[in-house]
């Protein structure tokens, strides 16, 4: 067996920057502050200012992240919220946590993210409160474009930014997009900690109030509770970590960004490979290309030492928790075609030339090429 090239590498992303990260966290281990506190807030600060906003709340989870931004808009009961059948299954999960219903509509063959059309055609039903629009693998979607095209400015947008931490659209970044944005801080992710971490940011002071209280049990102050809230924090040790990573974070982008460059011009002709639109500024948190033969292709790989993951296998519309909906098979085609072809391949800053060729060599002699 050749020696693994892996899909991610968390280990090699500490080690470049093993100084800094453990001082942070021995500052934190010997501070005696475990729990929010002036770490926490200092990163809130840093990462508002990064992204271009007024607020920034640390939370316990990319997924707590989704759900408190959905909770906070305070829907009426029996709201529907639109997003797509192509994520991760927390986009949707918070939608039926909170009681409301998730109405899907199909992904655009081309960027994988909601088409703008079908998503503003959904929205004619009056009972649609929110969408909560997905950047899949990093490109962000149109929200500018998708508000212009449902012309109802009630309904709430909700950018889940998990993986487009640095993306731009317009020189407008992943997080300004919409009326509130969710980031999650999974270890291999753009920004990732060395666990759990998330949060929401946006320009919305009063929805930005609301998140702060409902992540301590709905309580301002202690032991005072306005609303039934949640235990989602983020932890000063995921803070301080995170904070040390921000400051380097213009170098990753423009690191990956060469990975990708180099991955298009190797593989071209030989599979598909996304190419963002103008004015997308994509942040490559994955490399995913769409091939028929990706079962085939996947398994060869592995032979190879080449690891590889499929984001997602089976779409949401048909996952057995959600066939209450009424969606079946052939319900959102694109999407289903999507599940079917996507497969990523190793991406991250520390990946070497020399071994992202071996990646591109695989996969052209599977090909023949």
């Amino acid at each position: 067996m050749p020696r693994m090239i892996p899909l991610a590498d968390s280990a090699a992303a500490h080690s470049e920057l093993a100084t800094e990260l453990e001082a942070a966290a021995l500052r934190i281990l010997r501070s005696g502050r475990y729990i929010l506190g002036p770490e926490v807030a200092a990163f809130e600060e840093e990462l508002a200012d990064w992204v271009g906003v007024k607020n920034a709340i640390g939370v316990a989870s990319g997924t707590d992240a989704l759900l408190l931004s959905l909770a906070a808009l305070n829907l009426p009961k029996g709201s529907k919220v639109v997003t797509t059948p192509f994520t991760f299954f927390s986009t949707v999960s918070c939608i039926v946590r909170l009681g409301y219903e998730p109405l899907f509509v199909d992904i655009d063959p081309i960027s994988l993210n909601l088409d703008i059309q079908k998503t503003a055609k959904a929205c004619r039903d009056k009972a649609v409160r929110a969408v909560i629009g997905v950047d899949v693998y990093g490109d962000p979607l149109d929200y500018t474009a998708l508000r212009k095209a449902m012309g109802r400015s009630e309904v709430r947008l909700i950018e889940d930014a998990a993986q487009s931490f640095g993306a731009e659209l317009d020189g407008k970044r992943a997080g300004t997009l919409a009326d509130a944005a969710i980031f999650s801080f999974f270890p291999a992710k753009n920004l990732g900690a060395a666990g759990d971490g998330g949060a929401v940011v946006t320009d919305d002071d009063e929805l930005a109030e609301r998140i702060r209280v409902l992540r301590v049990h709905g309580s301002k102050p202690k032991y005072f509770h306005h609303l039934v809230g949640y235990n989602s924090r983020l932890d000063p040790l995921q803070a301080a970590l995170l904070r040390v990573k921000l400051q380097h974070m213009e170098s990753t982008l423009q690191r990956r960004t060469t990975i990708a460059k180099r991955y298009a011009t190797g593989l071209a002709g030989v599979v598909e490979v996304p190419l963002p639109l103008m004015g997308h500024r994509h942040a490559w948190n994955y490399y995913t290309i769409m091939t028929e033969r990706r079962d085939e292709l996947a398994a060869y790989l592995k032979e190879q030492g080449v690891g590889s993951a499929i984001y997602y296998p089976r779409p949401l519309h048909l996952q057995p928790c959600f066939s209450y909906l009424g969606y079946g098979a052939g319900s959102f085609p694109e999407a289903e075609v999507a599940c079917e072809r996507v497969l990523a391949l190793p991406m991250y800053p520390q990946l070497t030339p020399e071994n992202q060729y071996t990646v591109i060599a695989a996969i052209r002699s599977f090909f023949g090429k």
